[in-house]
């Protein structure tokens, strides 16, 4: 797992500084074993209620894929310079592309520095050409990023209209900090150190999870979704 840099925050996350977001006040993280999957009767793994992931995956904006009417989501709260991150990343889409009723959320969560908060921006920006998930691929697909210039090289080579995303990232500022708060709030709120961190229905990883774990808990979320 990637974790904070010891270094004073970058705004917009002020994350000792900014209080959280009423909502996330109550955002609390119960523990629960994860039943019924084959996971050892002793492996233990945090879970939140069940209003808390209604708010966590409601609008997601366009970083979303999978099914439209979904009975599990996944969220993974994401840093474009976590090597961890850009490992799971093709095994999550594949799971979601071959699951049934299956959708997978990003959030956007740079602690990792100055040019993770840049391009979690860009790419937030490049949604307002509707290209979102193509600037996501394209800033996980390379090495790490260092600089705002190479950030958007990556995403002029991927396509992107840089120009227009530029005039977006001013023009939409105010929103992209919302979406970039918000997912501070939530990753404060369930307590996460650092990336990726993923939700899968109720149960949270904080941290890389195998393929074969993955699906044991998928499976355990349908059948709690199926409880309901």
């Amino acid at each position: 797992m990637s974790k904070f840099l010891p270094m004073k925050p970058t705004p917009p996350l002020q994350r000792r500084a900014r209080p959280l977001a009423a909502p996330w006040v109550s955002l609390i993280v119960l523990f629960a074993t994860v039943a019924g999957t084959g996971i050892a009767a002793a492996q233990m793994y945090p879970q939140v209620t069940r209003s808390a992931e209604i708010a966590i995956t409601r609008d997601p904006g366009p970083a979303r894929i999978g099914a439209r009417d979904p009975e599990v989501t996944i969220v993974e709260y994401f840093d474009y310079n976590c090597p961890f991150c850009r490992r799971i990343t093709p095994m999550l889409r594949q799971v979601v592309a071959a699951g049934p009723r299956l959708a997978l959320i990003y959030k956007d969560w740079p602690v990792l520095g100055p040019a993770s908060v840049y391009a979690a921006r860009c790419a937030l920006a490049a949604g307002y050409q509707g290209k979102y998930l193509q600037a996501h691929d394209a800033l996980l697909g390379g090495p790490g990023l260092t600089s705002d210039a190479e950030v958007r090289e990556v995403l002029g080579r991927a396509g992107i209209d840089v120009p227009r995303m530029l005039s977006d990232l001013q023009a939409h500022a105010a929103d992209i900090n919302r979406v970039l708060n918000r997912n501070d709030d939530e990753a404060r709120a369930l307590e996460l150190q650092g990336t990726p961190g993923l939700l899968i229905g109720r149960t949270l990883v904080p941290g890389v999870v195998g393929h074969a774990e993955l699906l044991r808990l998928i499976a355990a979320a349908r059948q709690d979704h199926g409880r309901r």
